[in-house]
């Protein structure tokens, strides 16, 4: 985890919103054909549309919070599968409530 890609994942009103509905995903996406909203993480389509935003912008926020370890992405067929990485999460909150 460097500070840098976090803080840069973090400054983005979208990745933020992912980050929220990721964390109660049944509230926030319908039912999945493939993978479990909860087990397996939800679809990037799902996250595309719910954002408004076309599948490569989507891809574009997904890489850039996976890339700060904040979240984990997931193959099931052609599709890919995000969660949120929530020991990161936790020790991203450790790290910061130290430093206040």
């Amino acid at each position: 985890m460097t500070t840098n890609r976090i803080f840069r994942a973090l400054a983005n009103e979208n990745r933020l919103r992912i980050l929220g509905w990721l964390k109660q995903p049944r509230r926030h996406f319908p039912p999945q054909k493939d993978g479990d909203l909860v087990k397996d993480g939800v679809c990037g389509l799902l996250i595309a549309r719910k954002l408004r935003v076309s599948p490569p912008t989507a891809s574009e926020h997904l890489k850039i919070l996976a890339e700060a370890g904040l979240i984990r992405g997931k193959r099931i067929k052609q599709w890919t599968f995000y969660k949120r990485n929530e020991p990161q999460i936790a020790a991203l909150k450790k790290a910061v409530l130290a430093q206040i």
